[in-house]
């Protein structure tokens, strides 16, 4: 795990290996271990290494094959090195070290792209062919490794994070201000290969690119195409402690975020069950008196757990780290939900180089209750009035709410009043950002017009959860940390999308198969949980304490907030003062101000 950047020269200027190094130093927190250059008349590349699989000195990268043709740079990792390695031993290959990195490069040698179909991991890497003068560039099936990059006439450049492109190249600070409408209006960011920056974009997920003359991108990965309908006796339990043994593949010390929610939960309780490891130490967000505290779940593992670890992130505590935590993303984020982990990950950082973490079973497993609204829209239009019926009566039995009912209601409506509706929530958008973006919009196209549950979970394995794993990848990254994510291995996300909707959702219940199978194994006040919360934050009571309020009273007054001519002040105003009155909850939108006033300010964009 590691941080990788670069510079691939179109014409015949040689790449600046200076400006790489400089790249270098922006990032490195994802690399404190070691770090290095290798350059020629074409290409110059960087990598700073955080050590996680064979430590020794022949495993740092940039890399060369025997012959010194091929060099590749590498952040992420091939879970199943070891028998591809096997593998490729029969077939002649030599190996100097016990790295994955050099795996992945004698794959690439032996099977060209076909060696991402053969991997099993995360991953975002260069390998760059010195005889043909040739860079080949990919990423994972999901998203879960990052690659940014921008290209003109005389350059191509690429990094693991978008700081230090921007930083060492001030001239891409350009604002793409329909990501900063969506962000704005639908809560969104990484839905498509733009950024925040008009000059600056990701590879997109599942694709590799070849530079050479010409930059060009192929899709490798089409999850659409690896979903069938489920024929094999595999259960989710088997294909997720297969992941999870993968997973635990490492030379340095392993954790796991833990929240208290079905996902973490079944992670420590296989562990526990079927690892006999309870010397595993654990990482949690509590907060006493709070509403939505899970220390009561986490509690349960308090008895078998030997070591496991607790942060309670306040007001105080993000009203000091809110620079650094912006930085440190990168790019705006729609809550203050990710600071929790970015705590979380601070109090993992010196104990453990890898945590395990539950991300993405939402997204497979129908885990946010607005995919009731899906699942219900899909009954509807297959005339399953009466199944449609039950399952509300059952949503409201458990969750005494009508929000399932309520998405059910928004996903029927057109996109034109489905973009409307958002806008005019709280209205505090300016007139001209609403009239350039709200027509044809993107989110409302890909997300919210699926016509069934499993339509919905694929759109946002393609257009939604990379933005979670952006923010895992910053927190985690940002403290010398990898994240790995068993529910996001492929042969887990393929089976389960695969399977029927009502194994999903069923009896007003999320992640219905998940629970079953997980009896006896999970504990049963955490397996019959109902509430949904992750690594949340009361970032309502936060931003009505004296000192917030004056800091977001300065920012919705100043020059440099009105100039950025996305807001309706007044109206910003107005919702504030509902805030601070407890009429209503407007936290969210309260962060994103905080957040654009914060992003724009540090990277003098305007």
């Amino acid at each position: 795990m590691c941080g990788i950047c670069g510079i691939y020269s179109f014409n015949d200027s040689l790449p600046d290996a200076n400006k790489v190094q400089s790249m270098m130093s922006v990032m490195k927190h994802r690399g404190p271990d070691n770090e290095a250059i290798w350059n020629d008349d074409k290409a110059c590349v960087g990598f700073v290494r955080l050590s996680v699989i064979d430590l020794s000195p022949e495993a740092n990268q940039p890399m060369a094959d025997d012959t010194g043709r091929y060099v590749i740079t590498f952040n992420g990792e091939i879970y199943n090195y070891i028998e591809l390695k096997e593998e490729l031993i029969l077939k002649g290959h030599s190996f100097k070290t016990k790295t994955d990195s050099e795996v992945l490069l004698k794959g690439y040698i032996e099977w060209g792209a076909d060696v991402l179909n053969k991997s099993n991991g995360m991953f975002a890497f260069v390998i760059y062919d010195t005889n043909e003068k040739k860079l080949f560039a990919a990423r994972d099936r999901y998203g879960v490794k990052p690659f940014y990059y921008h290209f003109d006439n005389n350059r191509f450049i690429f990094s693991s994070e978008i700081n230090p492109i921007v930083t060492i190249f001030p001239e891409l600070n350009g604002v793409n201000d329909e990501s900063v409408y969506n962000y704005l209006v639908f809560n969104r960011t990484d839905y498509n290969d733009d950024t925040f920056y008009s000059g600056i974009k990701r590879l997109p997920h599942g694709s590799y690119m070849v530079v050479d003359k010409n930059v060009n991108i192929l899709k490798w990965y089409n999850l659409k195409d690896r979903i069938i309908n489920i024929t094999s006796d595999y259960h989710i339990t088997e294909l997720l402690e297969s992941s999870i043994k993968l997973r635990l593949r490492s030379d340095v010390p392993i954790g796991l975020c833990l929240s208290g929610g079905l996902d973490s939960s079944a992670i420590a309780s296989i562990l526990i069950n079927k690892f006999n490891n309870t010397g595993i130490s654990t990482f949690s967000a509590v907060y006493p008196n709070y509403i939505n505290d899970e220390s009561n779940y986490i509690n349960e593992y308090s008895n078998v757990l030997k070591n496991m670890f607790y942060v309670t992130p306040d007001a105080q505590s993000l009203f000091a780290d809110k620079e650094n935590f912006v930085k440190a993303q990168g790019e705006p984020l729609p809550s203050t939900s990710p600071y929790a982990q970015y705590k979380v990950m601070q109090l993992a950082s010196g104990k453990v180089k890898v945590t395990l973490d539950g991300q993405g079973a939402d997204e497979e497993l129908a885990g946010y209750h607005y995919f009731f609204g899906n699942y219900y829209k899909e009954l509807f239009g297959r005339f399953k009035y009466l199944k449609l019926l039950k399952e509300l009566l059952y949503y409201f039995r458990n969750h005494k709410s009508l929000y399932g009912f309520k998405t059910f209601i928004f996903f029927l409506l057109s996109s034109e009043r489905q973009t409307q509706l958002r806008v005019n929530k709280y209205g505090y958008l300016s007139e001209h950002l609403n009239n350039t973006y709200s027509k044809n919009n993107f989110i409302t196209s890909n997300l919210y017009s699926s016509t069934d549950l499993n339509e919905a979970l694929y759109n946002h394995f393609e257009y939604k959860l990379e933005h979670l794993l952006k923010w895992e990848d910053r927190n985690s990254m940002n403290f010398s940390i990898e994240a790995r994510l068993p529910f996001l291995d492929f042969r887990l996300v393929e089976y389960v999308l695969g399977l029927p909707s009502d194994q999903k959702i069923s009896n007003g219940q999320t992640k219905y198969i998940l629970r079953e199978e997980m009896k006896g194994i999970l504990p049963e006040n955490i397996r019959k949980r109902q509430s949904k919360v992750g690594f949340d934050t009361p970032e309502d009571e936060w931003f009505r304490e004296p000192y917030f309020k004056e800091y977001i009273s300065d920012i919705i007054s100043s020059s440099e907030f009105k100039n950025l001519n996305y807001f309706n002040i007044e109206q910003v105003r107005r919702l504030y003062k509902k805030h601070l009155n407890n009429e209503i909850n407007a936290s969210k939108e309260i962060w994103k101000w905080i957040n654009m006033y914060i992003w724009m300010n540090n990277n003098q964009l305007r």
